[in-house]
């Protein structure tokens, strides 16, 4: 038996930049976060529903009263899923547009709630369908979007009030910001752009006002705590940030005195990657840039980021920058930035900022993290972010079915993989005839309302198919597992220390100066919150460059003391794995049995 017993002290962090040698921290993970210092699974994902036309270029939640509106922005229009609570939800309301809506694949929808400042229930949904996707620098104007949040109709915001009207729409190529009671768009040229105090139809008042502050398009603008100069905004224009603050101040001129209402100071040079790149964390504005992070907290800062920054620059697919996007998870202190990684035209990655533990990492290209929009945490508890998997046109489920000619409604046997929208397939159905509601009909049978009428009676077998060119929306941070209609799958998870060989100074330190001896690893004490059983599997090499050697995997569970092996690499490291349903894990303090061994290559 080994005299010496070591705890396993890898820094927190993965460090993906530089070395396998050269790291004090993890050096890989997959679908990880650190919480105290140590790794943990991120938690599971359920899907609230596949009915939401795709990809998402832009998700923003509305909660009132238990329900949540989730309202989804593609390139053909605007849909709203709602749920409660829970995440439970009804079918897809799909908005209609009474004009100036174009359909574009270049679609990248920016939104904003603006309530009614004088007490009233006239709540609007803004929403701004910019053609931005490929370029964050086009200049295409597109018109500003309102309407009822409960609604289904879109209508162009347009200046039809205050004491001169112009009649004009609100087009702009940059996005729409509400500082309340103001509304302000943005676009070319510095453009900032805001309406007269609580009414989003008067552009002509004096508080309104129009002016161009930057030489560069502004791409993104949020609120900002203004103290006594409420409201206040950032403006983040491509070479630089500006802030916007309510500060009314009487001038002089030639013909009298006139009245300001707004400052506009331009913070400093700054970049920025992509306009869904900026995301505000308590007070504090974090962004990419486009070759750095960035960060705002009353001054522009530079965001230090020795651990993953040249993964993520060397490895962006430039071409889809602005598909790069944002996210938080403030239980555990994260920031989360999306992005397309290699040739992928989607996000299929994530890199991730830990405020609290003041460290970075990344999702290690988990199915989880293949999302193109979403919508964090705030009345509804859970993150929403919107998936990538396209469906394709396929059969669910092939079924006897009872119709009649003239009727929409046909009967089956009950079944668990109907759901609204899919198409009905069958002798005497209309081609292209999908299913609209599904209601209980005589015992251990379903009336199924059709899109179409049948033109035939009989009794026919019918393939139930799904739509295609759909995605589903999930609800992440719930249990463990990917939750999936009614299916239920393990998602993987796992962590790789960095090197703990005597070379590099042993199992519980780093040091430049080590002992040429291999290390003889004879037993691990496990020391997890755990669930479902875990692999472990023992790594290394006998030199920085060479090849290396992989063994296990060694299986342990909840209530397994100790893994007995007899393993050694002269550069040595442990990867443990969950990847069974209902897995779980939080690491504690791992005790290592070891010594010296050979002083041997292989």
């Amino acid at each position: 038996m080994t005299k010496k017993v070591f705890a396993l002290d890898t820094k927190s962090g993965i460090q993906r930049d530089g070395t396998v040698l050269d790291k004090q921290f993890y050096n890989d993970g997959e679908w990880v976060r650190f919480q105290r210092g140590r790794p943990r699974k991120v938690g599971g994902y359920r899907q609230m529903t596949n009915q939401i036309t795709g990809y998402s270029r832009g998700i923003y939640l509305d909660s009132e009263n238990g329900v949540n509106r989730v309202f989804n922005g593609y390139s053909d229009g605007l849909q709203r899923f709602e749920c409660n609570n829970n995440g439970i939800g009804s079918g897809v309301t799909d908005y209609t547009f009474t004009s100036h809506f174009t359909a574009s694949d270049k679609n990248l929808w920016q939104f904003d709630g603006f309530f009614d400042a004088t007490g009233g229930n006239d709540n609007l949904l803004l929403a701004h369908p910019g053609q931005n996707l490929a370029a964050i620098d086009n200049t295409i104007d597109t018109t500003v979007l309102s309407g009822d949040p409960a609604g289904n109709t879109m209508s162009p915001l347009q200046d039809t009030q205050g004491s001169s009207p112009t009649n004009n729409y609100i087009d702009v190529s940059g996005g729409v910001v509400a500082l309340h009671p103001y509304v302000f768009v943005y676009g070319n040229n510095g453009l900032i752009k805001n309406c007269s105090a609580g009414n989003v139809f008067d552009w002509n008042s004096p508080d309104s006002n129009e002016v161009n502050v930057a030489s560069q398009k502004i791409v993104k603008g949020l609120s900002v705590r203004g103290g006594s100069n409420a409201p206040s905004g950032l403006f983040w224009a491509l070479d630089s940030l500006i802030r916007v603050s309510y500060n009314p101040t009487t001038i002089s001129t030639g013909s009298g005195t006139q009245q300001l209402f707004w400052r506009y100071d331009i913070i400093g040079s700054s970049s920025i990657l992509s306009s869904q790149s900026v995301i505000e964390y308590d007070g504090i504005y974090f962004w990419v840039g486009s070759d750095r992070f960035f960060a705002y907290n009353g001054t522009i800062i530079d965001l230090p980021n020795n651990m993953n920054q040249n993964y993520f620059f060397d490895n962006l697919n430039y071409a889809q920058r602005q598909k790069v996007w944002a996210s938080k998870v403030t239980r555990f202190g994260e920031i989360w930035w999306f992005y397309p990684r290699g040739d992928s035209t989607e996000c299929n990655d994530a890199i991730i900022y830990n405020i609290r533990e003041k460290i970075w990492y990344d999702a290690g290209q988990a199915i989880g993290s293949y999302r193109t929009a979403g919508y964090y945490s705030q009345v509804f508890h859970y993150p929403i972010w919107a998936g990538e998997d396209l469906s394709v046109q396929e059969t669910v489920i092939t079924q006897d079915i009872d119709i009649t000619n003239g009727s929409d409604v046909i009967v089956t046997d009950i079944s668990n993989a109907f759901y609204v929208g899919m198409i009905v397939v069958a002798n005497g159905v209309p081609d292209g005839s999908t299913v609209l509601s599904i209601a209980p009909g005589a015992a251990g049978e379903y009336d199924i309302t059709l899109s179409a009428n049948c033109v035939a009676t009989a009794t026919v077998s019918a393939q139930f198919q799904s739509v295609p060119n759909q995605i589903s929306l999930w609800q992440h941070e719930v249990g463990t597992d990917r939750i999936e209609g009614q299916n239920e799958l393990a998602v993987r998870s796992s962590f790789e220390t960095n090197d703990l060989g005597w070379v590099s100074g042993g199992p519980s330190q780093f040091s430049p100066v080590g002992d040429n001896k291999w290390l003889h690893l004879e037993r691990v004490e496990p020391d997890f919150i755990q669930s479902g059983e875990m692999k472990m599997y023992v790594t290394g090499r006998p030199f920085a460059q060479a090849e290396d050697k992989t063994t296990g995997p060694y299986l342990f569970d909840p209530d397994t003391k100790k893994i007995d092996l007899r393993e050694q690499r002269r550069e040595l490291r442990l990867k443990f794995i969950s990847d069974v349903q209902g897995g779980d894990y939080q690491l504690g303090t791992l005790l290592l049995n070891a010594d010296f061994g050979d002083t041997r290559p292989y």
